[in-house]
């Protein structure tokens, strides 16, 4: 199935020919954004109709001067609502800090896509503080998943509207960050491709942090090229993209342990095709035990490093403001207050011999190859009435992603649903420092994939 969504390649092509211009592009964004019809209202906590406009239109201007930065110059991008942007309230999604000072200046990655010539467009709406898979949002609202608008589909999260901007032509690009899964699973519930880098590859200076231990930044997008493209100027490489790695004798392995768990009848039959499908290319697929996975709720039976660390930075505004938060994530949250420091220091060293395990049991496979989440998108309404629903889905979102953030791995989610069906993610993923092998890996894939009808 094509790439239902125009690509960063087709959108630069058009602009050097002449066909478009930023300024249009911008308009058109915009336009879809603040439409009273749509999903902006929901999707964004702020528009930045201004500073946009002024953007693209020095765009054409350098543009016409013959300057071109990279592929992004002159596309629309929304940012997620953790990112400072000079002179605006980083509120990240909450009304907690709706009243702090106003950022002193941009983010690195806000920097670096300024440089690239993007058009940042607005600020995305997301779960509260980035801690829920889901991406409901009882501040601002929760936008609905563009496959299914009539049930109410939860688009993932916590970057909830990164995924609505792409997917509604709010923007050509969202940035997201993903500390369990918060750029892949809104990728997979919503027909896109997300890629999670290795953690180290692009700085966090300048958000609001979840786990600074395990946030990552990365993009959301409507092909792998577009997130290595995307990706590479996020971490201040040149935008260029790998050589695409034929899936012949690759060598894949399918964790048996924990990831296909709950997994349900579409997601089950979209991933065994797609598995089916590289198989029947020439790809090696292995079907393999990975204990380490199933040690982590031992690991974890004192504590998170996300709950952990979100109490250390939460633990003064949930005391004066607590009531103000949203109830399910101030309760995550005040759960990190249990952990006491020894244990904290003991989960840090569990993790780093649990890495090690893992990379050794990998070390013979080109990548990982699995479910990104194993159920298609719950309906909105099913979940807001009820916390036993809520955090049992929220569970079952963050489970597979997680491993990968555990793992300061990287790992991209590539749709592979067939035309009609709800979108289902499949996940490649590897250690650390393998993200060139992964988006090359990635891109033979997409091809396989986009021959399903």
């Amino acid at each position: 199935m094509p790439a239902p969504y125009p690509t960063i390649e087709q959108l630069a092509a058009d602009l050097a020919a002449g066909r478009t211009t930023a300024v249009q592009l911008t308009e058109a964004a915009l336009a879809r954004a603040q439409d009273p019809a749509g999903e902006g209202a929901r999707t964004f906590t702020l528009i930045d109709t201004e500073r946009a406009r002024a953007a693209a239109q020095a765009s054409d201007t350098l543009r016409a001067a013959g300057i071109v930065r990279s592929p992004l110059e002159g596309l629309p991008v929304s940012v997620k609502d953790l990112f400072d942007i000079g002179g605006q309230v980083t509120t990240a999604g909450s009304v907690v800090l709706k009243d702090a000072a106003p950022a002193a200046r941009n983010a690195p990655v806000i920097d670096r896509l300024i440089a690239a010539g993007a058009v940042i467009v607005g600020r995305t709406n997301m779960t509260e503080f980035a801690f829920s898979g889901l991406g409901l949002n009882p501040h601002y609202g929760t936008p609905k998943n563009p496959w299914d608008r009539a049930s109410g589909r939860i688009p993932g999260g916590s970057s909830s509207g990164a995924a609505v901007s792409v997917t509604d032509g709010m923007a050509a690009v969202g940035i997201g960050s993903d500390t369990g899964g918060s750029v892949r699973i809104p990728s997979a519930l919503c027909g896109l491709t997300g890629f999670k880098p290795t953690q180290r590859r692009v700085p966090i200076d300048g958000t609001v942090p979840l786990s600074t231990s395990l946030d990552s930044i990365g993009p959301l997008a409507a092909s792998v090229r577009c997130c290595a493209i995307v990706d590479a100027v996020l971490a201040g490489e040149p935008p260029t993209v790998p050589p695409a790695r034929d899936v012949r004798d690759a060598r894949l392995a399918v964790p048996e342990t924990l990831v296909l768990d709950g997994i349900d009848n579409a997601v089950a039959a979209s991933f065994e095709r797609a598995c089916a499908l590289l198989q029947a290319a020439g790809a090696r697929l292995s079907r393999i035990a990975v204990p380490e996975f199933a040690e982590l709720g031992r690991l974890h039976a004192r504590g998170t490093l996300a709950g952990a660390e979100a109490w250390a930075w939460h633990r003064q505004l949930l005391t004066e403001r607590g009531s103000a938060y949203d109830p399910r994530v101030g309760l995550r949250m005040r759960g990190g207050e249990a952990m006491g420091a020894a244990d904290y220091i003991d989960l840090v060293e569990a993790r780093r011999r649990w890495i090690a395990a893992v990379e050794a049991r990998i070390a013979g496979f080109d990548a990982l190859l699995m479910p990104t989440v194993p159920v298609v998108a719950p309906r909105i309404d099913e979940l807001q009435g009820s916390d036993q629903a809520y955090f049992a889905a929220n569970g079952l979102m963050l489970r597979n992603p997680t491993l990968i953030n555990f793992l300061d791995g990287c790992a991209l989610s590539l749709p592979c649903h067939a035309q009609g069906e709800l979108p289902v993610g499949l996940t490649l993923a590897a250690a650390g420092g393998q993200d060139a092998r992964v988006l090359a890996l990635g891109l033979g894939v997409e091809q396989l994939l986009r021959t399903v009808k």
